[in-house]
C-alpha cells in the first residue's frame, strides 16, 4: 500500500500493516467526532508516526496513492471536512 502525506511524499507500507492502519485510522475518526481536541492530535501523530515508520518511496519514483492523508499541521475543524465515516483510510 502507498500512503502519501500532502507536502511530505510517499510511503510503502506491506500489506500486513493494513489492519494495524486502519486501527490508528479508527482511533482518529472516533476523536474527530467526539470533538476532542487532545484525541484529535494524539491519533493524528500516531497515524502519521505509523506511516513515516513504512519505507519511504524517492520523490523521482512516482506512484498512485491508496490513500492520501492531510499535512501534520491539520486542525481538527479541517479534519472533520475531510474525514468520512469510514475514517481517512478506506477500508
Amino acid at each position: 500500500m502507498i500512503v502519501r502525506i500532502m507536502g511530505e511524499g510517499q510511503w510503502r507500507l506491506a500489506d500486513e500493516k493494513v489492519d494495524q492502519l486502519n486501527a490508528v485510522d479508527t482511533d482518529l475518526e472516533k476523536a474527530v467526532s467526539a470533538g476532542d481536541e487532545e484525541g484529535f492530535r494524539a491519533a493524528f501523530a500516531a497515524l502519521l508516526a505509523f506511516v513515516r515508520g513504512g519505507e519511504r518511496v524517492p520523490d523521482d519514483d512516482l506512484h498512485d496513492s491508496d490513500a492520501i492523508l492531510p499535512p501534520g499541521d491539520s486542525s481538527l475543524a479541517e479534519m472533520r471536512e475531510l474525514i468520512s465515516g469510514d475514517g481517512l483510510i478506506a477500508g
